[in-house]
């Protein structure tokens, strides 16, 4: 019988096992999270909605989760990602069900969605939560696995509007809600912290305050912003531009963005992993000045499927590696008992870009009828920190010749 416990606790005490639970949490809080994006346009046409209030209706989740990392992050450095992880699972239950249920007029969408934002928050207990399991040698590949779980949002794209054909909206909403609190409890009882980790003593807010002295966290903060909340951005809106730039159907367009998003998926931790062998600096220059040149090819609004489809692949592509390459970086300069609180600033950094990217659109495109000078001011932005990222960490992003 003492084998036998033991065995099983050294199961549940396995790195690889906590990787992927906490992924798999991950992923379906992601998926949550963007649950209103596959569905905006149906709440437009039902609500008769601007385009500018649906981009607010997408982009509300975003801004909470973006915010609510700061805390989520800085509470996981005191209570364990085990804990905190499981708590976002259960308390995602209640928008995702109220949406569902009430979501009937714009006023209860844009309160409901704001609650829904918790869901969001869920980064930030993570990355802690996988980098306290994994030595300095394997962060990097470690962090950029846990962050493929924001495939979380190419499974709502795909996904999303086919059950609500099938089942209906609450049914859609019904059925998420099941899925978060079993997730959450499969999270609470097999989930463990890892054997070094010592809960923090100190309150939130003095640990937030020493995060943002730390001057690698104001550059991982904007390095962040840029290729997560690039991502978060395109995934959310992605729906709605296809639709208002390509006219594809809501099903067309949610296979589309399912593809971009799947690409970044796999291509964060391969930035993580390259990071760990050429350096996280390198890869995030690469990252940046690549999204710069994609947005520049979309300002000429190259023609549907092979040329605009290429184009969104690589830019999927590039903000997918910067963002495994980001949280490398953190992982090298960041002191481990600090990676929570520093990853939830970093990450509100993060989500706020993905915030201001889909208003803008909104904006742009029902002011111009064209979505070109959202996508200059994405090069602009992208190309601008390139050329930072460079000159911040000059030996780090010089290669080294034989």
């Amino acid at each position: 019988m003492t084998g036998n416990a033991e065995g099983r606790t050294r199961i549940a005490g396995s790195p690889t096992l906590n990787l992927v639970l906490a992924t798999a949490a991950f992923a379906l809080l992601f998926w949550a999270w963007n649950l209103i994006g596959p569905l905006a346009t149906a709440y437009s046409e039902r609500l008769d909605l601007e385009p500018a209030q649906t981009s607010a209706l997408i982009a509300i989740p975003v801004l909470v989760g973006a915010v609510g990392r700061i805390p989520a992050g800085a509470l996981t450095d005191r209570y364990g990602g085990r804990v905190t992880m499981a708590a976002i699972c259960f308390l995602t239950t209640v928008p995702v069900l109220l949406i569902g249920f009430l979501g009937d007029s714009y006023t209860l969408l844009v309160i409901f969605g704001t609650l829904l934002g918790i869901a969001g928050t869920s980064f930030a207990v993570g990355i802690p939560f996988v980098n306290a399991w994994h030595d300095s040698r394997r962060r990097g590949t470690a962090t950029g696995v846990f962050g493929a779980g924001m495939g979380g949002t190419a499974l709502s794209a795909l996904f999303t509007p086919y059950l609500a054909e099938y089942l209906g909206l609450t049914g859609t909403h019904a059925a998420m809600a099941v899925a978060l609190a079993a997730m959450g409890a499969v999270m609470y009882v097999f989930g463990r912290d890892a054997p070094g980790w010592r809960s923090g003593d100190a309150r939130v807010l003095p640990r937030v305050r020493e995060a943002a002295e730390i001057k690698a966290t104001g550059q991982a903060m904007l390095f962040y912003a840029i290729a997560f909340g690039g991502f978060v951005a395109f995934s959310a809106y992605m729906p709605t531009l296809l639709q208002t730039a390509y006219t594809f159907s809501p099903t067309e367009a949610g296979l589309r963005t399912a593809g971009f998003s799947i690409t970044a998926v796999l291509a964060r931790p391969l930035g993580g992993a390259l990071s760990d062998r050429i350096g996280p600096v390198r890869v995030c220059a690469a990252s940046f000045a690549g999204t710069a040149a994609m947005a520049v090819a979309l300002m000429l609004r190259p023609p549907a499927e092979i040329a605009a489809g290429t184009v969104f692949v690589l830019m999927a592509a590039f903000l997918g590696f910067g963002a495994g390459g980001v949280f490398a970086l953190v992982a090298r300069l960041v002191d481990p008992a600090r990676v929570g609180t520093v990853a939830g600033v970093v990450g509100a950094a993060g989500g706020l870009g993905g915030y201001f990217p889909p208003m803008v659109m909104g904006a742009v495109l029902q002011f111009t009828g064209t979505y070109a000078i959202g996508f200059a001011l994405l090069a602009l932005c992208a190309g601008g920190v390139a050329v930072y990222t460079v000159c911040a960490f000059p030996e780090a992003a010089r290669i080294r010749r034989s």
